[in-house]
C-alpha cells in the first residue's frame, strides 16, 4: 500500500516538521510554483494535505486532488487560499497562528525605528562621506501614540514592545478580546486622528482592502509614520506615495506590497523616506521552524479527527 502524499508549495520544510510527517511522502513544488505547477503535482500525487508556503491555492488545484482533506498555511495569513472553494469541497483550512508573531513584530519595530530615526538615509550619507549632526533631527517615539490595526498575536506582541518604549498604544480590532491594560481599544476615526504612527497587523479581506487610502491618510496627523508588515492590499500604494511626497506621511516602512515580488521600476524604489524589505518579517530561523511545526501539527490534527470520525 503506497503512502499518502503531502504537497508543500515551497522548496523545503524544517527538519522538525518533516519528523512529524515521516509517515507521508513529501512533495515539493519549488520556490515559485504557478497554478499549473500545483495542478500537475496534485494530479500526479493526489495529496491528502497541502502545506502552503508560496503561490495560491484555488479551485483548480483543489479539484486536481480528490483525496485532499486539509490545506495548512505555513504561517498565519490565509488570503492566498480560496477558503470559500475549500469549504464547498469539504476541505478544512488551518493556519499556524502566532508561529511567526515575534519575528513579524520585531520587523515592524525595526521599520518604525528606521523611519523615526532616518536610519537608511543617514547611513547612505555617512557612507558618502557626510556628517549631518548639525542639520538633522530625528523623531523621539517615547510619549507618542502608535495606532495598531489588528490586535492578534502579532499586533499584541508589537504593542508590548511599543509600551516598553514609553509609547501610548491604541488599537482597532472588532474581534479582539481580553486585551492587556496597555492597549486602549478605539474606533478607526480615533486611530486616524490621534496616531503619530500607524502599524498594520490585520489579515486582508474584501472589507478592508485599501483601508489606508487618500481619504484616511488625509485624516491622519501631518507627519504620521506608516508601517505595514501585514498585507500589501491594505494600502492604496499610489495614495501612500502621494502622502509621502507631500510630507503628510513622514516615512513609511513596508514589508508587504500589492504585487509581489516587487518588480524593477516600482514607484516606491528610490524614495528616500520609504524603507523597503521583501516580505521577510516572518522569515527567521526560529519562525521557519515554528511555522513548519505548526503547519504539520495542524494538518495532522485534522487528518486524525477525520480518521477517527470515519472509524
Amino acid at each position: 500500500m503506497s503512502r499518502r502524499a503531502i504537497l508543500v508549495t515551497g522548496a523545503d520544510l524544517a527538519p522538525q516538521a518533516l519528523a512529524l510527517l515521516q509517515d507521508f511522502d513529501i512533495v515539493y513544488a519549488g520556490k515559485t510554483p504557478t497554478e499549473d505547477d500545483l495542478v500537475a503535482l496534485c494530479g500526479a500525487h493526489d495529496p491528502v494535505a497541502i502545506i502552503v508556503r508560496y503561490g495560491k491555492v484555488g479551485p483548480a488545484v483543489m479539484d486536481a486532488a480528490p483525496s485532499l482533506q486539509v490545506i495548512s498555511k505555513h504561517g498565519s495569513g490565509t488570503d492566498t487560499i480560496d477558503k470559500v472553494a475549500a469549504t464547498a469541497r469539504g476541505i478544512e483550512v488551518v493556519a499556524a497562528v502566532g508561529a511567526n508573531a515575534a519575528a513579524v513584530a520585531e520587523q515592524a519595530l525595526a521599520l518604525l525605528l528606521a523611519c523615526a530615526k532616518s536610519v537608511v538615509p543617514l547611513d547612505a550619507r555617512m557612507h558618502a562621506g557626510h556628517w549631518d549632526k548639525a542639520t538633522h533631527k530625528s523623531l523621539e517615539l517615547g510619549g507618542r501614540t502608535v495606532g495598531l490595526l489588528g490586535l492578534g498575536a502579532i499586533g499584541q506582541r508589537f504593542a508590548k514592545m511599543a509600551d516598553a518604549m514609553g509609547m501610548r498604544v491604541i488599537g482597532f480590532d472588532p474581534y479582539a478580546k481580553n486585551l492587556p491594560s496597555y492597549i486602549a481599544s478605539v474606533d478607526l476615526e480615533t486611530i486616524w486622528r490621534e496616531s503619530d504612527a500607524v502599524s498594520l497587523h490585520c489579515p486582508l479581506t474584501d472589507e478592508n482592502r485599501g483601508l489606508l487610502n487618500a481619504e484616511t491618510l488625509a485624516k491622519c496627523k501631518p507627519g504620521v509614520i506608516v508601517v505595514n508588515t501585514a498585507r500589501g492590499g491594505l494600502i492604496d500604494e499610489a495614495a501612500l506615495l502621494d502622502a509621502v511626497r507631500s510630507g503628510q506621511v513622514r516615512g513609511a516602512g513596508l514589508d508587504s506590497f500589492a504585487v509581489e515580488p516587487m518588480t524593477a521600476g516600482h514607484p516606491f524604489q528610490g524614495q528616500e523616506r520609504i524603507v523597503l524589505s521583501p516580505h521577510i518579517g516572518g522569515v527567521t530561523s526560529d519562525a521557519y521552524v515554528n511555522m513548519g511545526v505548526g503547519a504539520a501539527k495542524n494538518l495532522l490534527a485534522v487528518l486524525g479527527q477525520r480518521t477517527a470520525t470515519a472509524a
